[in-house]
């Protein structure tokens, strides 16, 4: 039941790190970036300390728990993933899962001694994304938790942008680009940009345009909305875009091509 690869080559908790050492596989750092949180669930505290040693040594921050219980009411620092036992007494790890996939999105991997299909199907079916055997190799095990990991920031990544024709729109970096090229948009200009292409087809007038976009200061008149998108039509198209995402709804504003 216990994990088989040196519980000692783990640098210990508060070793020194070199300065932007990774962690889930480059998708994470420590230092400025946020450090990863990872939920361990196991009834054996043995393995969760060991556990807790090893990730914390590879620059995660670990919320340790013993029981489901625990593991239901860690669960809302948010984890970034779970580790859990399926053989936990009381609340097993079947229950703890379903219960956790009723708040958490984040990967769920649980840690089992059992090998027939029949228990990994009723993982799957509580909401788990992956198995791994006991005994477990601490860098393997380490290797799939950045994996998951690194699948999830691209699944959050993806859903951060939008593409419409040949422009795509980058939320998180608050960009937008024409075939690779960048354009070069005002703050306001990128919030409408923004605003109108998170509601594709879907027509906006110019007083919702601008209640919704907010922070105009001295801009209070809706009527500055239309010279907004008039200079984000030009940018685009002297970009090299050749279809105007934005249309033009007559007699009452605009919305972004569906």
């Amino acid at each position: 039941m216990h994990a088989h690869d040196a519980p000692g080559a783990p640098a210990p908790a508060n070793a020194p790190r070199a300065a932007g050492a990774h962690a889930a596989g480059g998708a994470f750092c420590t230092g400025a970036v946020r450090r990863p949180t990872l939920l361990v669930a196991d009834d054996e505290p043995d393995i969760v300390d060991l556990l807790r040693e090893y990730f914390e040594g590879a620059g995660f921050d670990v919320l340790a728990a013993t029981s489901g219980e625990q593991a239901l009411a860690a669960a809302a620092h948010d984890p970034d993933l779970v580790l859990l036992d399926v053989g936990m007494p009381g609340l097993d790890g079947y229950e703890t899962c379903r219960r956790l996939r009723g708040h958490l999105s984040c990967p769920i991997l649980f840690l089992t001694a059992r090998v027939e299909d029949v228990d990994q199907l009723e993982g799957f079916e509580a909401g788990a994304d992956d198995y791994v055997l006991k005994p477990f190799s601490l860098h393997t095990l380490g290797a799939r938790v950045r994996a998951h990991l690194a699948r999830e920031e691209r699944r959050q990544r993806r859903a951060s942008v939008r593409f419409s024709g040949d422009v795509t729109i980058d939320y998180a970096l608050r960009s937008v680009t024409v075939r690779g090229v960048t354009v070069d948009l005002t703050r306001r200009e990128f919030d409408i940009a923004a605003f109108l292409s998170k509601h594709p087809g879907q027509a906006f007038d110019r007083d919702r345009i601008h209640e919704q976009v907010g922070g105009w200061e001295n801009e209070s008149d809706p009527q500055v909305v239309t010279e907004h998108v008039r200079r984000i039509r030009r940018k685009l198209a002297e970009a090299g875009s050749t279809q105007d995402p934005i249309e033009t709804v007559w007699g009452l504003g605009y919305r972004w091509r569906a």
